[in-house]
C-alpha cells in the first residue's frame, strides 16, 4: 500500500495526535467544577488547542526550510524551557489530578501523549527536509 503524500498539516500524524488529545481534554474538562471555568478549564483547553495551532502555523511556513525549522524550534523550545503550550497543558493536567478532577491513570496517558508529540517535533526539527512543502 502506497503512502499518500502529505498535502496539509492535517495529514501529519503528530497533528492528528495533538488534535485528538486536545479534544479528549475538552471532553474531560467538561466535568470540572463550574468555579474552575475561568481558571483550569479555560487554561487547559487553550493550551492544548494551541499545540495544534502552532503546528498548523509551522507547516504553512514550511515552504522555506529555515522558517519551518525556526517556527518548530520556537514551539519546542518554548514547550520545554518556558512552559509553553504542551508543557503548560501537562502542568494543568497535574493540577487537575491534585484537585481530584481527573484520575491519575487518565492523566498519565495524556501526559505521555504530549511527551510523544514533543519527541516527534524534535525529530522533525533534526531532519526537516522530508517535511518541507514541495511546490
Amino acid at each position: 500500500m502506497e503512502k499518500q503524500p502529505i498535502k496539509s498539516h492535517e495529514d501529519l500524524e503528530v497533528y492528528k495526535m495533538a488534535f485528538d488529545v486536545s479534544m479528549r481534554i475538552f471532553e474531560l474538562s467538561k466535568t470540572f467544577p463550574v468555579e474552575e471555568r475561568y481558571s483550569k478549564t479555560f487554561q487547559i483547553r487553550r493550551s492544548s488547542r494551541s499545540v495544534c495551532a502552532n503546528m498548523a502555523e509551522a507547516w504553512r511556513k514550511g515552504r522555506y526550510e529555515a522558517a519551518f525549522v525556526a517556527k518548530l524550534n520556537d514551539y519546542v523550545r518554548g514547550a520545554c524551557r518556558r512552559q509553553a503550550e504542551a508543557a503548560e497543558t501537562q502542568t494543568w493536567l497535574k493540577f487537575a489530578v491534585k484537585c481530584n478532577y481527573l484520575n491519575a491513570e487518565t492523566t498519565r496517558e495524556l501526559y505521555s501523549t504530549y511527551n510523544r508529540i514533543l519527541s516527534i517535533l524534535i525529530t522533525i526539527i533534526n531532519n526537516p527536509s522530508p517535511w518541507i512543502i514541495k511546490r
